[in-house]
């Protein structure tokens, strides 16, 4: 346990960037190359230029705000010569130099990024795009595998992992997209210590809120979302098992979208479980985070849960409406009195002014409660703690490089690094270590599968409101989060993540998509942002876009990040 007050994320040797919420909250997922020069004494970042608080705060480029900028007018301008891909990623490199050293988004920085640019520009000025995602800066959390860039899910024992691109890696490059970087989590996405603090790992240290840099980002992929929210790269790809994709893009002011499980693959990416893991992306615009689901989504045959995706889905995730809130029926999943009384008024205020703009815009707000929500919730941990035994050490097996063969080496490891157990502990993954594999315990085979049951009659029964088509809702629209906290430690400061309110368990345990937009903001001063997300039913992801899109236009929250170093308690 550390002696002094300084906070952990600067003290940590490997690479100091500057947190655990409870579990139905947030569970989710080459060399690293550091954005910042640390300093040889305290490991502690040498002190980073300063930022524009006004606006994005963006290094020029050609008069443009990277903040403000979407991905169809990124094409607009580099198809008509006005911008090369070359220009673009070297704007966001140096986003990364001026910025990161205060947010620790960035675990590893891609040394080839603008050769890989310039190769992009080649494409489009000889064939033309090869997609909508031809020379756009993409982050992917650090347990997406990248053959030419550190996996380590932020874990020391990963360093000398050395594994293929993941299926989704390879898509985007295909794509013609540019991996700039890889993006700090929490450790394990969030499942190793009972306590542990959102955004922490080993390898990358603490991420910050860019709003408020004491503040907490949510996790596990706290590192794509504080370095889109940041424009430290137009778009992420983050990583979900309960709340790990929309948690900390509510809390930084983002879209982000957890698909249906099975719509993206899920190949060369590190587990928790199959049954509930899915990537997805995270943008600061939901027709970003649209464009990048198109070109990622689909089937493959290294992952069977792809073969599920229906054959005629609508795919077109990009072909927005604007008006998908008139004339639709919104189920407002309303706070318990229980819930009512620990989220703050300003937080219940910003969801209460979204059901009125979500009213504003042609929609009918029905108030309802999900069911079913303890039983979920008793279940999930025991099935989780099985799964992810199982599905861990499949994935250690079948990875080369330097590394533990499973979770007991692992856990070995930790037990004697000066690092990983600084400031939490392992409970999870001893839980997990002790409990027996799905195969081997009907048990558990049995608790998944009612929790599943369960988890989608919750949001099919909430949606078949009535004997006709005609009461039926089309979405379920509820609170993403409440404020960033005080980001904290539990061997430091006696506690960790004060997580006070989430609603990503019933789409989580599901499989169903759920995807969270900026509704406003809370907190002290009105500083830190909340979202609200909507849920639809499996493989509804393009019509809980469209609604996600027509609330930002009608409510247009989002404002870029001021970087202010406290606002209090």
């Amino acid at each position: 346990m550390p002696s002094s007050a300084m906070p952990p994320a600067r003290r940590n040797p490997i690479r100091p960037l500057t947190g655990r919420v409870a579990l139905t909250a947030v569970l989710a997922g080459a060399m690293v190359v550091p954005a910042v020069a640390a300093s040889a004494d305290t490991g502690a970042p040498a002190t980073a230029p300063s930022v524009d608080a006004a606006g994005s705060g963006t290094l020029p480029l050609r008069g443009l705000d990277l903040d403000a900028l979407t991905i169809p007018e990124l094409q607009e301008r580099m198809d008509g010569g006005e911008l090369s891909a070359v220009e673009l990623v070297r704007a966001y490199l140096d986003r990364i130099a001026a910025v990161d050293g205060e947010l620790g988004a960035v675990l590893a920085v891609n040394p080839h990024a603008l050769d890989e640019a310039a190769a992009s520009d080649r494409v489009r000025g000889g064939h033309g795009a090869r997609s909508a995602l031809e020379g756009i800066p993409v982050l992917l959390k650090d347990n997406v595998d990248t053959a030419d860039l550190p996996t380590t899910a932020g874990s020391r024992a990963m360093l000398g992992s050395r594994p293929d691109d993941a299926t989704i890696t390879r898509t985007l490059r295909e794509a013609g997209a540019i991996v700039i970087g890889k993006a700090n989590l929490s450790e394990w996405a969030n499942f190793r210590g009972a306590a542990s603090t959102s955004g922490w790992s080993g390898v990358g240290g603490q991420t910050a809120n860019p709003y408020v840099l004491d503040r907490n980002a949510c996790g596990s992929s706290t590192g794509s979302a504080a370095g889109v929210a940041a424009s430290l790269a137009q778009v992420s790809i983050g990583t979900e098992t309960d709340g790990s994709v929309v948690c900390p893009a509510g809390s930084t002011g983002i879209v982000g979208h957890k698909p249906t499980v099975g719509l993206v693959s899920r190949d060369g990416i590190v587990p928790i479980s199959a049954e509930q893991d899915t990537a997805g992306p995270m943008a600061r615009h939901a027709v970003d985070a649209a464009l990048l689901l198109e070109v990622v989504a689909g089937e493959d045959e290294a992952d069977a849960a792809t073969a599920e995706i229906p054959g005629d889905l609508d795919a077109d995730f990009a072909d927005l409406d604007a008006h998908a809130l008139d004339g639709a029926r919104i189920g407002v999943w309303t706070l318990t009195p229980e819930q009512a009384e620990a989220v703050d008024d300003g937080t219940e205020a910003v969801f209460a002014n979204a059901v009125k703009a979500v009213e504003a815009a042609g929609a009918t707000p029905v108030p309802l409660q999900l069911a079913y929500q303890e039983e979920i919730g008793a279940g999930e941990l025991p099935a989780l703690l099985a799964e992810f035994k199982r599905d861990l050490n499949a994935y250690l097996a079948a990875t080369p490089g330097d590394h533990p063969e499973d979770l007991a080496g692992l856990i070995a490891f930790n037990e004697q690094d000066p690092v990983e157990l600084a400031y939490f502990g392992q409970e999870l993954f001893e839980q997990a270590q002790a409990a027996t594999v799905p195969e081997e315990d009907p048990a558990v085979r049995a608790t998944r599968e009612e929790i599943r049951r369960l988890a989608r009659a919750a949001i099919d029964e909430a949606l078949a409101q009535g004997p006709g088509h005609e009461d039926d809702l089309d979405a379920v629209m509820a609170l993403t989060n409440t404020p960033g906290w005080v980001t904290r430690y539990e061997y430091l400061d006696g506690e960790a993540d004060a997580f006070v309110y989430a609603s990503s368990t019933p789409a989580a345990v599901s499989g169903y998509p759920n995807v969270t937009v900026p509704a406003g903001f809370a907190g002290p001063q009105e500083a830190l942002p909340v979202g609200v997300n909507f849920i639809g039913t499996r493989w509804d992801d393009a019509d809980v876009l469209d609604l996600a899109y027509a609330f930002e236009t009608e409510v247009d929250a989002r404002r870029a990040p001021g970087y202010l170093p406290t606002v209090g308690e």
